[in-house]
């Protein structure tokens, strides 16, 4: 699939670059033409309008610049050619190019065959011609239809090669989110396994006659704690997607942060105590930010939950909020546990990540650190984590109001 989009993004900008390309360089051969053509002209109707003009074409303080001829034909249709540039004494080729003009009833015009551009100028009692060499300007059009051709060719391949390039950068994103997807699927489907392998064991042994009602007792509690451990992986799934669709709109509104920070670290203060664990709250008051209060919430419960999980034994719990100069503020919240390497900092945010696969047996699945990272970053705001000295730390920096 990435293969193919690559070559749809090369297809469609090389079609459009060529059309680009024959376009720029067709108007350039067009109006280079027309140039030459109406100083042509001009030259000619310069030439009929003073008949009597003897200057030699090619001095400096001349504007004719082309070999002409002039030809006259008189009231008695006799016609008399000037000119110093050609053979006129040939009257049958006279005669010839004065049928040709008069056939065509045109004041401008060019002969092919002779290469000859004319223009006719009607004059009482008599006919003027003036007939100007073209081969130098067909030569020059021809020479430059041959570097239009050069150019659009070494621009086709540049471009094309610069589309090679950018088709690479463009689906660099795509080509994440794919392999994104196809590993959240591997791992959904590595997470789901377990437990439904565990449902399917003990209802077999349920089904078994050889197993007393004990037993069967125990193989109930197994099966009941495997689906809420599957619920809850589903759960957190199903939000992870919420987070990631941008349809799902969140509703933005001016919150009172301090006051939902403390708020939402209230509850947790029993659960640590029971868990032998003490936790400190640092809330600067009147801290205001524009956001969805309910992810907000989410994503603080989240970060407490996670330092409740990991923190040592009879370890402290610190909850920090203070404002960073006058349009952010940061949330920072730590706890005591084991120190994360520095190589996997960036990779704890990612989905079913986890730096130690026993933390699996506490019903952690690696999404919520996921999931927060989401609602932060559609906050427009950042999250990362600090480890060192034994004390790890999770960060939040928001824009404040």
């Amino acid at each position: 699939m990435i293969k193919r989009l690559k070559g749809k993004f090369i297809f469609i900008n090389m079609v459009i670059v060529t059309l680009m390309i024959c376009v720029i360089l067709g108007l350039v051969y067009h109006f280079m033409k027309r140039n030459i053509e109406a100083d042509s002209i001009i030259m000619m109707q310069n030439i009929a309008g003073r008949p009597d003009r003897r200057d030699v074409p090619g001095k400096p303080e001349q504007a004719v610049s082309l070999p002409y001829f002039t030809i006259e034909v008189g009231p008695d249709g006799k016609a008399a050619a000037t000119g110093g540039y050609y053979d006129l004494s040939d009257e049958a080729f006279i005669d010839d190019l004065v049928g040709e003009v008069m056939e065509r009833k045109k004041p401008f015009g060019m002969i092919e065959a002779y290469n000859l551009r004319y223009y006719h100028m009607p004059a009482p009692g008599r006919q003027r011609f003036v007939f100007v060499d073209a081969s130098n300007e067909l030569a020059t059009l021809k020479n430059l239809m041959r570097i239009c051709f050069l150019i659009g060719g070494l621009s086709f391949l540049v471009f094309l090669w610069i589309s090679i390039l950018l088709s690479r950068w463009v689906v660099k994103p795509i080509e994440l989110a794919w392999k994104q997807q196809r590993q959240f699927i591997a791992d959904a489907s590595h997470e789901l396994k377990t437990p439904l392998t565990v449902i399917m064991t003990n209802a077999e042994l349920l089904d078994s006659s050889g197993y007393n009602e004990d037993d069967k007792g125990d193989c109930r509690m197994n099966i009941l704690v495997m689906s809420r451990q599957m619920r809850k992986l589903i759960e957190q799934m199903l939000e992870l997607a919420r987070t990631d669709s941008i349809q799902e709109k969140l509703v933005f509104a001016p919150v009172d942060f301090s006051k939902l920070v403390s708020d939402a670290a209230l509850p947790f203060e029993p659960v640590f105590f029971e868990k032998g664990l003490a936790l400190t709250t640092e809330v600067e008051e009147h801290i205001h930010v524009n956001g969805d209060s309910t992810g907000l919430r989410q994503t603080i419960e989240i970060l407490l939950d996670n330092a409740g999980k990991y923190s040592k034994e009879h370890g402290t719990i610190r909850l920090s909020l203070k404002k960073q100069g006058k349009r952010q503020c940061i949330l920072s919240l730590s706890n005591e546990g084991d120190e994360i390497p520095p190589d996997e900092l960036g990779n704890i945010f990612k989905r079913f990540y986890r730096a130690d696969e026993a933390r699996s047996s506490s019903g952690s699945f690696g999404l919520g650190l996921s999931i927060a990272a989401n609602i932060v970053k559609r906050h427009k705001g950042k999250i990362w984590a600090e480890s060192k000295e034994g004390v790890n730390t999770f960060y939040v920096k928001l824009p404040c109001i």
